[in-house]
């Protein structure tokens, strides 16, 4: 039986082209660190500065800004501990809204105090809590925040973030923003150069790269203190011999992402996927979408059963061939409520989240419609 995959928010399958650029990069037999300076080694630095700056280009940056990391988790947890480490012994708490990934979250509470920024029944943040935020900072802690996180969509409910209000609203105070775009590459069109932040994170897996691979984008005014020492690879900002492979791979998939006309068939594709999901789901008695209902990312839906806890249902799909997800991607292990619903007031038992990618058909739509259906009535029956 061919599965329907719909849990490409978590991570997504390797496309081809990244398949196909790894695959050629192997074949040349070259295993040399980047960083020496014989013929192999230097075979290796032009296969790496080659996927950098097609990262770059997807994010509209220069090549030496961007910074290759191992996944989006150490990219933010080098964006806190960078920034707080530059600014020394006078830095202030971080802000973020708990909507933000758990990456954000644990790292910024274990390295500085917190300060909350509110959002709405959306997930969305609030400008005006932004100041506030602000605010509250100089009046409890006597000093602006040292670093504000504010992700441009929500992983979990795919709810869009006003990422340049944000920015703007600290950059009138001096406060540096970090913005988390591990989801957007892929499913918005999103001009990262121009939010103005400081740092930027991106993840490799989220759009169909390569796991182990991630990057951090600085401005171009940007200084960070590097979490891993040990070594002057990345420009002397991340030590340890760089992942080749995985960055020729990255590479290849942020080229394809850069294309626009590309990126416009895709996002074409995942509007249309998008509404076979809704309107199945949406047919079902009692379920409905959480999150913005209209700035969202395609192909990203969170959904609110009434009736029934999600792992029943999840499982239930998953016997049919549907692979989709409940509660948060990084907290199911702990079998905790997701943080991101809780803030937006939502019962997160019964959630259910569908993401579609790349790789996905309108028949793995259909699949899941069909299924959802089925698995929901099932499980209402007996309940009696």
């Amino acid at each position: 039986m061919a599965r329907a995959y719909l849990d490409h928010a978590s991570t997504s399958p390797l496309r081809p082209e990244a398949a196909d650029a790894m695959a050629a990069w192997a074949a040349t037999g070259v295993t040399a660190d980047p960083g020496r300076l014989h013929t192999e080694g230097q075979q290796a630095r032009v296969a790496l500065e080659g996927a950098r700056e097609e990262v770059a280009a997807l994010a509209g940056s220069r090549s030496r800004q961007v910074v290759f990391t191992s996944g989006a988790t150490e990219a933010i947890n080098t964006a806190i501990w960078g920034t707080l480490q530059r600014t020394g012994a006078a830095a202030g708490p971080v802000a973020f809204a708990d909507v933000e990934h758990s990456a954000v979250r644990e790292a910024s509470a274990r390295l500085a105090p917190q300060v909350r920024i509110a959002v709405d029944g959306s997930g969305r943040i609030l400008p005006d809590a932004v100041d506030e935020a602000l605010d509250r900072s100089v009046a409890d802690h006597g000093v602006l925040p040292a670093l504000v996180h504010c992700q441009l969509a929500n992983h979990e409910v795919g709810t869009v973030q006003p990422v340049a209000e944000v920015v703007e609203r600290c950059r009138r105070r001096g406060v540096p923003v970090h913005v988390d775009a591990a989801m957007a590459p892929g499913r918005l069109h999103a001009d990262l150069a121009g939010l103005g932040a400081a740092l930027v994170s991106l993840s490799s897996h989220k759009m169909g790269g390569p796991p182990g691979i991630g990057a951090l984008i600085l401005a171009r005014t940007t200084r960070i203190a590097p979490l891993l020492v040990g070594g002057d690879a990345e420009r002397g900002r991340r030590a340890g011999m760089e992942n080749v492979p995985a960055a020729v791979g990255f590479g290849a998939v942020a080229r394809v992402l850069a294309d626009p006309v590309r990126l416009a068939g895709e996002l074409e594709g995942l509007a249309a996927i998008d509404r076979v999901v809704l309107a199945g789901a949406l047919a079902v008695d009692g379920v409905r979408l959480l999150g913005h209902p209209t700035e969202r990312l395609a192909g990203i839906a969170c959904l609110a059963v009434d009736g029934v806890e999600a792992e029943p249902v999840l499982l239930g799909l998953d016997r049919r061939g549907v692979a989709v997800h409940s509660g948060s991607a990084c907290s199911s292990e702990a079998l905790e409520p997701s943080p991101v619903l809780e803030a937006m007031g939502v019962d997160a038992r019964h959630s259910l989240r569908v993401s579609a990618g790349w790789s996905t058909t309108a028949d793995d739509a259909a699949t899941f419609a069909a299924a959802l259906a089925q698995v929901v009535a099932e499980l209402r029956a007996l309940r009696g």
